[in-house]
């Protein structure tokens, strides 16, 4: 144990160096002072590392400071202090102080000696004054805030606050904070007390829509995990999350929503040490890639060089998946072989994961190939890219925590439970083009089933505007049947497009008597960019509201001949004649239907026929007229061949006396 303690201390101060000098990124937020004016504006504070920030929202509310245990590492409800805000009335947000920033220091330092399994005793009392943050927000929480905001106690930049190394004490609290909270710079801190100090009343807003940056089609996220599933609470809670996610992450891979990347956080031992029997026991490939021990004992049960392997198998197990096109099938493995393959029933091994592998149908010779030799004094290219990986890129910061949850490249702050993480997901889509999934029962506001969320509707035709996000309801004209609607979504939306008539008929007038339906709807979209309503031929009106009958026969507008008798109907109009004439329409007069009707057609039909004779005989005239002509004119030039002519011999004598 001498030697091992040799390497935590020299773990130890290259940690100590390296806070010196790395670069720790801070996920920020907007927090807006509405009033009073003298302090008024935004200004950045710093997200905490716990609770459930409303990723994609914003909260309203009022500050409260406080007049005892302004560090808030006591409960409230020992003085008797709640912050619980009465109906109507806005959230309360508690400001309390931080204590001594050395306490940061010292988390680190607990939490690595404990990661080396070191007999080092320490209580939370070690710094009477102070606490952790996470448990003043939880002390907070109990006595019925919103939201807290910590004060820094210097000058400083920004850090994040995390959440503390799980003991038996803080773990009660830390899983079951639910509020979110925000560090805030010393300066604007003391602001906000001399305003509240002075009886104005602090109006502030948090806003977290930054907080899962540049929305599009796709969100990327990425889970930093562990295949280890004795490390107590920490690999409990993630264990569960995963099996509770599954579901709803392959749902939204399938999709094409989301782009999911797994990882597992290794660690490298010293080089003076890679010989070491407490590296050879959670090494591979000489030292390169080291994992703690999963019972934190060396003596007895699993290595931590047994989590590489498995750690590396499920990497493998991705890779292979994502080539076929089936990354999902990642989730289908880890569940089956937290289940199947448990470290408490000594299954944790090879030929249980392998069992696994087959049962998934995945090429198991792909998986070792990309797995490589853990005995080779080389790198491993999967593990090597995973190192690589932990090291803070951009906005996201460094990995150093089990588990991490990065969305768009942003860390998550919040509980890891289903609903927490689903909305956090969400958030990184555009308004209103969420997947159904972000509208399951984990995270659905059902704003709509109340008064249809004060949108407008058509409860006829079972049409509504109002669209439930994880964010809330939304007012907006829908899309149905291919037939887009628009409007303001709260009071008007209307049809519009080529065939809006479809649809409710276009939003225009329509009804039906006695079996007859008409429609004040003209779908000429295609002609004229857009459909109209306009009343039908028969009707009179705007098209929208009302289209009324025109009555034909009051108007004169039928029936006037001298015999006609007009009757009105609804949309149109019957005229008959009297006796026994029959009335036709077209030409607005009646004619008989008797003799006097039959004489007339056969005289018409007669001198049609006579019409037609002629014709035809003069044409016979003509036609016999040519044909004589022609016949003529051949015969002619036939005698002139046998019979010369006078003018022949003409012309015979003029050409002799040419030749004389």
């Amino acid at each position: 144990m001498g030697i091992w303690r040799s390497v935590s201390v020299l773990f130890l101060g290259f940690l100590l160096l390296n806070l010196s000098v790395a670069r720790f990124v801070v996920e920020k937020n907007s927090f807006r002072v509405i009033s009073p004016d003298s302090i008024k504006g935004t200004h950045d504070s710093a997200i905490g590392n716990f609770g459930i920030p409303q990723y994609g929202g914003s909260m309203a509310g009022t500050v409260v400071y406080p007049k005892e245990n302004r560090k808030g590492c006591q409960g409230f409800d020992e003085s008797g202090i709640s912050f619980k805000s009465k109906p109507g009335a806005l959230p309360s947000f508690v400001l309390v102080d931080r204590g001594v920033s050395c306490w940061l220091i010292v988390e680190l330092i607990v939490g690595f000696w404990r990661y080396l399994s070191l007999d080092f005793e320490y209580s939370s009392s070690s710094i009477s004054s102070d606490c952790f943050f996470a448990l003043k927000v939880w002390n907070a929480q109990n006595a019925g805030a919103s939201a807290v905001l910590v004060a820094d106690n210097i000058e400083e930049a920004l850090i994040t606050m995390d959440t503390p190394e799980e003991d038996r004490q803080s773990a009660k609290y830390i899983e079951n904070i639910t509020i979110p909270s925000a560090l805030i710079e010393k300066s604007f801190g003391e602001k906000l007390k001399k305003a509240l100090t002075s009886g104005e009343m602090v109006n502030v807003n948090l806003d977290w829509r930054e907080a899962v940056p540049h929305p599009d089609d796709r969100v990327e996220y990425e889970l930093w995990t562990n295949s280890n599933d004795e490390c107590g609470f920490k690999c409990d809670m993630l264990m569960e999350f995963v099996k509770d996610f599954k579901g709803a992450a392959q749902i939204l891979e399938k999709g094409g929503y989301t782009q999911f990347t797994p990882h597992y956080i290794t660690w490298y031992c010293p080089q003076a040490f890679t010989i070491s029997k407490q590296c050879k026991s959670q090494c591979i490939n000489h030292g390169r890639y080291c994992a703690p021990d999963p019972e934190q004992d060396f003596s007895r049960g699993y290595e931590g060089k047994d989590v590489v392997l498995e750690n590396l198998r499920q990497l493998c197990v991705f890779r292979v998946a994502n080539e076929t096109k089936k990354p999902w099938v990642w989730w289908d493995y880890v569940t089956d072989f937290q289940i199947r393959c448990p470290m408490k029933e000594k299954k944790y091994n090879k030929d249980c994961a392998e069992n696994v592998i087959k049962s998934l149908g995945l090429d198991l010779k792909s998986i070792e190939k990309c797995m490589g030799d853990p005995n080779a004094d080389s790198d491993n290219p999967v593990l090597k890219e995973e190192q690589d990986a932990q090291v803070g890129k951009g906005t996201r910061g460094d990995v150093t925590i089990l588990p991490t949850l990065v969305v768009n490249n942003r860390q998550y702050r919040g509980k890891l439970e289903k609903g927490a993480v689903l909305k956090a997901i969400c958030a990184g889509f555009e308004e209103t083009t969420e997947p159904a999934v972000c509208l399951s029962g984990e995270v659905e506001t059902n704003e709509c089933l109340n008064n249809n969320g004060g949108c407008w509707q058509d409860k006829a035709a079972n049409i509504t505007a109002c669209k439930d996000t994880f964010r809330g309801r939304v007012c907006e004209c829908p899309l149905v049947d291919g037939v887009q609607f628009k409007g303001d979504g709260y009071s008007n939306c209307q049809a519009s497009g080529p065939g809006r008539c479809k649809v409710n008929n276009g939003g225009c007038w329509h009804e039906t008597r006695d079996g007859h339906s008409y429609s004040a709807c003209l779908d000429v979209g295609s002609l004229f960019g857009d459909s109209q309503c306009k009343c039908p031929l028969g009707f009179k009106g705007d098209g929208f509201k009302s289209c009324e009958d025109i009555d034909e026969c009051k108007e004169k507008k039928a029936c006037q001949c001298s015999d006609c008798s007009c009757k009105n109907t609804w949309g149109s109009y019957d005229c008959s004649c009297s006796g026994d004439l029959l009335y036709i329409r077209d030409h607005d007069t009646c004619i008989s239907k008797s003799g006097t009707e039959v004489k007339s057609a056969w005289a018409a039909v007669w001198v049609i026929l006579l019409g037609l004779a002629m014709a035809a005989g003069g044409a016979y005239m003509v036609y016999k007229y040519r044909l004589r002509s022609y016949m003529d004119s051949e015969i002619r030039a036939i005698m002139a061949q046998y019979m010369p002519l006078d003018s022949q011999a003409e012309v015979a004598n003029h050409m002799s006396d040419e030749r004389a």
